[in-house]
């Protein structure tokens, strides 16, 4: 079951709930039970939660050109990335090391969130999130996601909206 908590009024704490409301973004943070044994973090999001998974984005980091980059994209379909090596200029994209991508975020897999990283990367959101009025992504643990408007988000990270993801 899900549980609503209203802006800035969470229990977790995050660095990305921190970064949103010291930035002033209203948001709204939206707690699920994690299920260890789940194939797919944002899938169990998307169907705990309730919500179409097409507004439920993944936070994946990836390796372009020798420079980590943050890739948010559905979790409903897959990250393209050639696309994402062209949307920062780069020639060849790869993910991450996964250990990589814990150290630099701050955050483990499964609940790195594009927002109050450890360290800022370049950051590329999917385009398709510009067509809904707000979507989610990871608020930064296991089980937490964030709901808030794209441009926020887009804002706060200062990404590139490119169109990055792949249909599933």
């Amino acid at each position: 079951m899900a549980k609503n908590t209203k802006q800035g009024r969470t229990a977790a704490g995050t660095p990305a709930t921190v970064a949103l409301t010291k930035a002033q973004i209203p948001f709204v943070t939206h707690e699920y039970a994690h299920d260890p044994s789940a194939a797919s973090y944002g899938t169990e999001a998307a169907e705990a939660l309730g919500v179409d998974p097409a507004r439920v984005f993944k936070t994946l980091v990836a390796d372009v050109d020798g420079r980590l980059t943050v890739a948010v994209v559905p979790v409903s379909g897959s990250l393209d990335l050639k696309a994402l090596a062209a949307a920062v200029g780069g020639k060849k994209a790869a993910m991450a090391d996964p250990a990589a991508a814990e150290r630099s975020s701050g955050y483990v897999l499964g609940g790195i969130s594009p927002l109050g990283q450890r360290r800022p990367l370049p950051t590329v959101l999917d385009a398709s999130a510009l067509a809904f009025e707000t979507m989610f992504c990871s608020a930064g643990r296991r089980g937490l996601e964030v709901e808030l408007a794209p441009a926020a988000l887009v804002t706060l990270t200062a990404a590139v909206t490119a169109p990055i993801g792949r249909a599933g």
